[in-house]
């Protein structure tokens, strides 16, 4: 099944008000992002066991690992959770700038080092979302 075809089905899997907003999402990080690689993350790890909620991930950037190892990894991820919806900004060096520079602004979500939390669409600013991605995807170039 192609990359495609995965993130249609687990987006067509979902409850109907957080299928429609994750496949608006999806298509704005597409007009952000409009080349990139994509990616779909099933959730589980080597074994099958599921460790994470699926994510879409967007564009490709190297992950440095303490012991000097790399691993290509998504710039940008989104998922459903238990709560709403989860936008990871991957790959800034600084954990406190996206709080700092957009948490106040961005709406009603929880912004921690890399993860933008919300529990709908209508609770957050598209345009400052669209910044943090923006600023996100420049680091990890």
């Amino acid at each position: 099944m192609t990359v495609k075809a995965q993130i249609k089905d687990y987006i067509g899997s979902l409850p109907e008000s957080k299928s429609s907003e994750l496949q608006e999402l999806h298509q704005f990080i597409l007009k952000i992002m409009p080349s990139c690689k994509l990616w779909f993350l099933d959730g589980r790890d080597g074994t099958g066991k599921i460790v994470s909620n699926p994510n879409i991930g967007y564009g490709e950037y190297h992950i440095q690992y303490a012991n000097g190892t790399t691993k290509p990894f998504y710039q940008v991820g989104l998922s459903a959770n238990t709560s709403g919806i989860s936008v990871y900004v991957m790959g800034i060096p600084d954990k406190t700038y996206l709080v700092k520079t957009f948490g106040k602004k961005i709406g009603k979500a929880s912004v921690t080092g890399y993860c933008i939390k919300f529990k709908t669409l209508k609770d957050i600013n598209l345009d400052i979302l669209e910044a943090a991605i923006k600023y996100g995807v420049s680091i990890t170039k």
